[in-house]
């Protein structure tokens, strides 16, 4: 008989208690806990921030042509979100390979994969708008439109995209990594629209919100249960750490 836990103040019959994951190894504690609380949570701010709009690729950039940086906050916090899934994605593969290499290995690589993927249209939908400041929107629109569904070395990784999470979220069920409610909640991000300037669809939100639900409370628990670093340990990372965010910004615009 399997005995309920207590996570994150929820009790979730058959999960792994957030206490028995492992407080070492990459990505950590630290990084991936605040990894699954940040970016869901971004990519649905981002997502809300465009709702308003019609999510096919005209509308959206006659929508960065009227309000560009309402657009490009969104579409930056949603590609932002997205990048920061993959020391969650990391951390939930490696608890699921402790039980079971295969679904942790498959899980693990498809959703990673998927992200890269991800990572990829968030270029070209940045160049997209920069057409739109540079050329007008009527020149932007037919750029697009004549490239659209052009081959490239990404365009393999869409079912990736699809498939990563499903997997993902089964090998966390099978073996109770997630309760099947959150395994449930985390299978949804599936459904999220891909490719190049897709908007916010009502989907986009259902998975965007299963994400948040499967990904958010384990988090924080994670966080919650995490070494306590020392005052000394803090004054010494944390300017660093700010320095070097600081100096990646400042060679990121140097190009």
């Amino acid at each position: 008989m399997t005995t309920p836990v207590t996570t994150i103040g929820v009790r979730l019959r058959g999960a792994l208690p957030v206490e028995r994951w492992e407080a070492t190894g990459f990505p950590g504690r630290w990084v991936g806990g605040a990894a699954m609380v940040l970016g869901p949570l971004l990519m649905l701010t981002g997502a809300l921030l465009r709702a308003r709009f019609h999510f096919f690729f005209p509308d959206q950039l006659a929508a960065y042509d009227r309000h560009p940086t309402l657009m490009a906050t969104a579409y930056g916090l949603f590609a932002a979100g997205s990048l920061l899934l993959w020391p969650a994605v990391a951390l939930v593969a490696a608890r699921i390979g402790v039980r079971s290499a295969g679904w942790g290995l498959w899980g693990g690589a498809l959703a990673m994969f998927g992200l890269f993927a991800r990572a990829f249209h968030a270029g070209v939908d940045h160049l997209a708008f920069q057409l739109v400041r540079s050329q007008g929107v009527g020149a932007a629109t037919e750029a697009v439109s004549a490239g659209y569904g052009a081959f490239h070395v990404f365009a393999t990784l869409n079912f990736a995209i699809l498939a990563g999470w499903v997997v993902l979220a089964l090998g966390a069920w099978r073996t109770r990594v997630l309760g099947p409610v959150r395994a449930a909640a985390l299978g949804l991000a599936a459904a999220l629209p891909l490719g190049v300037l897709k908007g916010t669809t009502p989907l986009s939100l259902v998975a965007l919100a299963g994400l948040c639900a499967a990904l958010v409370p384990l988090g924080l628990g994670l966080l919650r249960e995490a070494p306590r670093p020392s005052r000394s340990a803090v004054l010494r990372w944390v300017p660093l750490i700010l320095l070097t965010l600081g100096l990646m910004v400042l060679l990121g615009q140097a190009g």
